[in-house]
């Protein structure tokens, strides 16, 4: 079982019942999904699903917000404390060993995860709550699925950067051939120039405009 929520602005947050669902929410997660968990101390294993083409950077205090209370609220000794510390990282960082405990969890890069501190405050956590829901996902299908668009999305992105590259060198050649062509104008409008001398008499300019016309 997992338990849904929906945050203030409209994302999905989820996290398992219990270790044994951390450890398939661990395993089948989605490069989309961000993990949370509180500092140093027993907790459930929140994760937020960022939308499409969302970074970790472009997330709201707000939401950060929602996400480390709801964390807090569900650890055993973090919820009553008056604050904790909430340490948070993209799914795609959390490094999962066969030698660790049902779980536990290590990061394949510590620089990459964050850490804040959070008070406690139970209105939030009672709004949160208020949109929970109970599911029974297969999270493989959803992960596989996840895959498979990942890599569509991907292949289009590929061919939009290879279309964009290949018009940006077009317009580079038109600007040079056009840069020529000018260059080219401009010297055998000076050859017919010299070929009428350089008078400021009008019938020598004209005879010039006539004949490079």
């Amino acid at each position: 079982m997992v338990f849904y929520f929906t945050s203030s602005d409209g994302h999905m947050i989820y996290m398992g019942k219990d270790k044994y669902e951390n450890e398939d929410l661990i395993k089948y997660g989605l490069t989309e999904d961000i993990w949370f968990h509180v500092d140093d101390l027993s907790s459930a294993h929140v994760y937020l699903r960022l939308n499409p083409g969302e970074m970790l950077d472009d997330l709201s205090p707000e939401l950060i917000e929602e996400c480390t209370q709801l964390v807090k609220a569900n650890s055993i000794e973090g919820c009553k404390l008056k604050e904790v510390y909430v340490v948070y990282t993209r799914w795609k960082n959390l490094n999962k060993t066969s030698s660790m405990e049902i779980g536990a969890i290590g990061y394949h890069d510590q620089k990459k995860v964050r850490r804040v501190k959070v008070i406690k405050n139970n209105a939030i956590v009672n709004k949160i709550n208020r949109t929970r829901e109970e599911r029974h996902p297969d999270l493989s299908v959803i992960q596989q699925d996840n895959q498979r668009e990942e890599i569509i999305r991907n292949k289009q992105l590929k061919k939009m950067q290879i279309e964009n590259e290949k018009n940006a060198r077009k317009e580079k050649e038109e600007a040079i051939k056009l840069k020529s062509y000018s260059s080219i104008m401009k010297a055998e409008k000076m050859k017919t120039l010299d070929k009428y001398g350089s008078s400021v008499d009008d019938s020598a300019a004209k005879a010039a405009e006539d004949d490079f016309m």
